[in-house]
Formats: C-alpha cells, structure tokens, sequence
C-alpha cells in the first residue's frame, strides 16, 4: 500500500515539475488515482497560478474540490458542466470567487446533482 501512495505522489510531482519547468499552461493530473487535490501543490504552484488555464483532474476519485483549490485557482471562467453531470462520486465543487461566465451559471444548476458552490457575480476572493 506504502509503496502505492509513494508512486502516486511522485507521478503528481513529476506532473507539477513538467508543468512548471515547460511553462505550460495545463496541469494535467488525470488518472494519478487522487482522492483529494495534494496540499502541497498549492505551495509549488503559488507563483505561477495565473499561468495555470487548465486543470484536468480526469480519471481520478475526487469526492470534492476544496475552497483553497477555488481560492488558489480563482479564474475559472468555464467548467465542464456536461462532464461534472457524469461524475457519480462527485458530492461537491466549490467555485466561489470565479468568475465563471453567465453560461456556466445558467447551465448548471439543472444539470448537477451535487453541491456546486458560487458567489455573486464579481465577488471576489478575501485577501490572503
């Protein structure tokens, strides 16, 4: 089980360094088998948030996204409505503090059958 978590913590890791070191605009964490977003992610990503447009998360065993995941990742504009629908396991997202687009908010709430979190238009985060 030890040595599991060890290879999946270092698979994250390798992604999180590629991504940081190639510039690339895309985290690309599906199928390293998480069951929540690693905390110590936020600490590497800190500086290059606004570089971040894209984080797939596919293939996972995510039960919910945490208000420091939406907090850190605070410019979501769009969010695959259609394929969160799909995600039986999925109990919650939080999406405060995004400023997701009039569609994104028109869309969802007869689509989701979980707890999908927002502010009010123009809302924006706490400071840190």
């Amino acid at each position: 089980m030890l040595k599991k978590m060890g290879e999946a913590v270092a698979r994250v890791a390798r992604k999180v360094n590629e991504t940081v070191e190639s510039g690339s605009d895309t985290l690309d964490l599906a199928e390293c088998k998480l069951v929540s977003f690693p905390i110590g992610i936020y600490k590497v990503l800190r500086n290059v948030t606004d570089q971040i447009h894209l984080i797939t998360l596919a293939n996972n065993e995510l039960k919910s996204l945490t208000s420091k995941f939406m907090t850190t990742f605070c410019q979501l504009r769009d969010v695959p409505v259609e394929k969160l629908a799909t995600m039986p396991a999925l109990r919650s997202v939080n999406l405060r503090f995004n400023p997701l687009s009039p569609e994104v908010r028109v869309i969802a709430p007869p689509l989701i059958k979980f707890d999908m979190l927002v502010s009010p238009e123009g809302a924006r985060p706490p400071p840190p």
